[in-house]
């Protein structure tokens, strides 16, 4: 039996793939380890970067101008969602999808093999197993609780979300890797407070992201019941080199993970139906998810990614000051989408010509 698409992995990138092609009329095949495992992440996007299909009832909650704190604080005229993971998981049904059970142990163009030696064939393979973290690859890690709000105010200070507080109440000097504050609503009376670092190689181990998250916590008068549920992060935001001849890659494991920040679900969203449209065209998905427009984004926002690996303790409030100063259009063009290489470009020469010229130095020799 050769269906018309194959995907192997059934997180939100697969899972929304998998949907949207089986509503779209494709015979469809999916394999994971565990279909029906529950996700556990925390996921969010900015509110335009959300397909016009996803319905409201996946949304968990909505922050109209989310804050950050640097040298100074910012407020981001652009609405930001926090999804609920269940309800995203449920949005994205696969009762028309054929589900496999098992372990795919080898991809390729044609077909996925199992572990059981069974291969699924299709007309157009994807590979949507994820990225797990590995030596080498630049990796974002974090360390969160979800806190009652009335208990959560104190760390907000008034403000609907800190989308990053750099402010070094959580125990560190200025010569330590540096970590912010990410603090935003999960749901009704639900807040989830996280102590964050953005990019490392390595990247901060978690005891000390939950170290320096209680450190913050107790110096701003969060009290803790000590049954708060708590949050692991860590995966890498560097994707693997997309081989020729390969199966198409999609979600974290094709790419489409922003480099410097690790947001990858509502990219994956809005790219299932154009790959949909390809396979049912007979084209390759591959030149819809990689035009030339694409892989010039990409490019910069590796050289993006480059230096953040090389900004010091010292520098990271004072780089990322500047970028929040920039218009909200140049903060949208670097943060989102795929197809503005020209607004990409503007932003990060923008930024440039914004920050002290230690900081300029510090920023060209990294990308040397």
């Amino acid at each position: 039996m050769t269906a018309d698409l194959v995907i192997a992995g059934l997180g939100p990138a697969g899972r929304a793939l998998a949907f949207r092609a089986a509503a779209g009329g494709l015979e469809v095949t999916a394999v994971d380890p565990r279909p029906e495992r529950a996700w556990r992440a925390t996921y969010a996007a900015w509110a335009d970067e959300l397909p016009g299909w996803l319905p409201a009832t996946a949304v968990a909650a909505r922050v109209e101008t989310p804050s950050a704190w640097t040298v100074r604080e910012h407020r981001i005229a652009r609405p930001y969602r926090v999804l609920d993971t269940a309800a995203l998981q449920r949005a994205l049904p696969l009762d028309r999808v054929r589900v496999v059970t098992g372990r795919a142990v080898d991809v390729d163009r044609t077909g996925v093999t199992l572990a059981d030696g069974e291969t699924l064939r299709g007309r157009c393979v994807v590979d949507a197993r994820g990225l797990p973290p590995a030596p080498g690859r630049a990796q974002q890690t974090a360390f969160g609780l979800v806190v009652d709000a009335r208990s959560a105010a104190a760390a907000l200070d008034g403000q609907e979300a800190w989308f990053m507080d750099w402010r070094r109440d959580n125990g560190t000097d200025r010569g330590d890797a540096p970590s912010f504050l990410y603090a935003v609503p999960v749901g009704p009376g639900r807040v989830l407070l996280e102590e964050t670092c953005l990019v490392g190689r390595p990247a901060l181990v978690l005891p000390e992201l939950e170290g320096r998250l209680r450190a913050r916590l107790a110096a701003r008068g969060v009290e803790l019941s000590g049954a708060e549920p708590a949050e692991h992060v860590r995966f890498a935001v560097e994707g693997p080199r997309r081989r020729r001849g390969g199966p198409v890659g999609f979600g974290a494991r094709g790419g489409l993970m922003h480099p410097a920040t690790g947001y990858a679900v509502a990219t994956a969203l809005s790219a299932a139906d154009p790959v949909v449209a390809a396979v049912r065209a007979g084209r390759d998905p591959d030149r819809v998810l990689w035009t030339p427009t694409a892989r010039t984004v990409a490019a910069l926002r590796a050289r993006g990614l480059a230096v953040l690996l090389g900004l010091g303790g010292e520098n990271a409030a004072e780089f990322f000051a500047a970028f929040f100063e920039l218009p909200v259009d140049r903060q949208r063009a670097y943060l989102s989408g795929r197809d503005d290489p020209a607004g990409v470009a503007a932003a990060m020469w923008s930024l440039f010509g914004s920050v002290p010229p230690a900081l300029r130095r510090t920023i060209l020799r990294s990308m040397i």
